[in-house]
């Protein structure tokens, strides 16, 4: 059965509070919780931002503080281990292990079948975890450590994957940057459809196509760069507005006694998207999860619509030319 999860999410979220998260069912029948806490900290000016040695661990253990369930990390983040000692302490200290959500992903340069169960044990090490509650193929493109393209088929690694799952180290598997057509060649080869996709989802890339795609076959989206280019000092500049000042979002923010960037988090949990804010500030984090408290008038939505730019803000020009990028290609990239 198909879930309509636009519909879910209404019913579910109009009751729901910080301290009562809600959940989506996927399709193999667990639950997954309505928002996560993001663990990538991203790039800066000067290249990749690298984690303090313990602020990423601060950080999970506020938010679980806070009520969040479902922590989002990765490999490549090369923060597993802060999440794994966060985590460790929280069940020491009482919450159980079944009620919390670890999702992570495996990076590219484990994608042979046979790589895939090794990675995944890795990071369960460094996370210090018997298993992962998700676990996604990061992107469909292949690269080895020295930059080199790595040619394996994503369907290949999807095996690899789904052996994972067998032998119960992951108990829910999906991915991650996949294009519709990239996952209709998992399910034209016989195999099990991923229960989640994650993709970038923000005012400026809101991709209703795709949206649409994974609702008619059930699969739970995960929406990462929920605040895309909100903020002055992290937009690049050709993105398009809005920013935290816009007039019209802080208007819609005053009537809820909300911030912009709750009402933005609210706006794409209204799309049926798991949105996966970060932050290392302990009050932003809390003022996060704070979004299942009011619900938008489909004139505010119309409002937040308008903003979607096709404005893709992790775009990863680097793998144009592997034949698995799975993002559309702009004309001046292919010209040059």
């Amino acid at each position: 059965m198909i879930i309509n999860f636009v519909l879910v999410f209404q019913l579910f979220l109009l009751c729901a509070s910080a301290e009562s998260v809600p959940t989506l069912k996927l399709l193999d029948g667990r639950d997954i919780p309505a928002i996560a806490l993001g663990t990538w900290l991203g790039n800066g000016t000067q290249g990749r931002i690298e984690a303090a040695s313990n602020e990423v661990e601060l950080a999970v253990s506020w938010a679980i503080d806070a009520g969040y369930k479902h922590i989002d990390t990765a490999f490549a983040y090369k923060i597993e281990d802060q999440v794994g000692r966060a985590v460790t302490k929280k069940i020491q200290e009482g919450t159980k292990r079944e009620d919390l959500f670890i999702t992570t992903k495996l990076w590219n340069d484990a994608h042979a079948q046979d790589a895939v169960v090794p990675a995944l044990r890795r990071s369960l090490e460094k996370l210090n975890l018997d298993y992962v509650d998700l676990y996604l193929i990061h992107w469909p493109v292949g690269q080895f450590n020295n930059l080199s393209y790595d040619f394996t088929d994503y369907v290949d690694t999807w095996r690899g994957m789904m052996q994972a799952k067998a032998l119960g180290l992951a108990k829910s598997i999906g991915v991650s940057n996949f294009n519709e057509q990239q996952i209709d060649r998992l399910l034209e080869n016989g195999l099990e459809k991923p229960a989640v996709l994650q993709v970038e989802i923000n005012l400026n890339l809101q991709q209703p196509s795709l949206l649409s795609y994974c609702r008619r076959q059930g699969i739970v989206v995960m929406g990462y760069t929920p605040f895309g280019s909100l903020f002055p000092q992290k937009a690049l500049p050709e993105a398009p507005p809005p920013r935290v000042d816009d007039p019209a979002l802080i208007a819609i923010a005053q009537k809820y006694n909300k911030t912009v960037p709750q009402v933005a988090l609210r706006y794409i949990v209204e799309l049926g998207v798991i949105p996966i804010p970060k932050s290392l500030h302990k009050d932003r984090i809390e003022q996060n999860i704070q979004v299942f408290d009011f619900s938008l008038t489909q004139e505010e939505r119309d409002v937040l619509k308008a903003f979607d730019k096709h404005y893709r803000t992790i775009p990863q020009w680097k793998w144009l030319d592997h034949p698995y990028y799975p993002f559309e290609k702009r004309q001046k990239d292919l010209v040059n």
